[in-house]
């Protein structure tokens, strides 16, 4: 009997397939944003217009996976938090975000355990960005 190996992955940029799949999750993410009444709170967060959080999220997540550092060599350290401390962002707009890149994750096919690990580390950036209760 033959046992087949996983490819090895050096990071998770790899194994979520790269940067047309950080794309294809950064769009779906932002889409569902706009159309998905649930995300109500977190779409008013964002502006009138959610291309330069698009290309933003996109930029971040190829460095933060472990690919092309696009967002730090335009900006700089991310700063995360004292980037988004303009924003009003409580424990409704983080569940909302955590809920919309789930599923963008799930509807963009991201490897179960990739989207496993993806949703703890998701978790305590997300609950870190709070600056106000509820």
């Amino acid at each position: 009997m033959q046992i087949e190996e996983k490819p090895a992955f050096n990071t998770p940029f790899e194994w979520i397939g790269g940067e047309d799949k950080v794309r294809a999750l950064v769009e779906r993410f932002y889409d569902l944003m706009d159309l998905e009444p649930g995300y109500a709170a977190l779409r008013a967060a964002h502006g009138d217009t959610l291309d330069n959080a698009r290309q933003r999220l996109f930029w971040f997540l190829c460095g933060w996976l472990g690919g092309p550092s696009y967002y730090t060599d335009q900006f700089g350290h991310p700063r995360l938090r004292a980037r988004h401390m303009p924003f009003s962002i409580g424990i409704r707009e983080r569940d909302q975000w955590l809920a919309c890149m789930d599923q963008a994750m799930g509807e963009t096919g991201v490897p179960d355990d990739l989207r496993t690990r993806l949703k703890d580390s998701f978790f305590q950036t997300a609950d870190w960005m709070r600056n106000r209760g509820g």
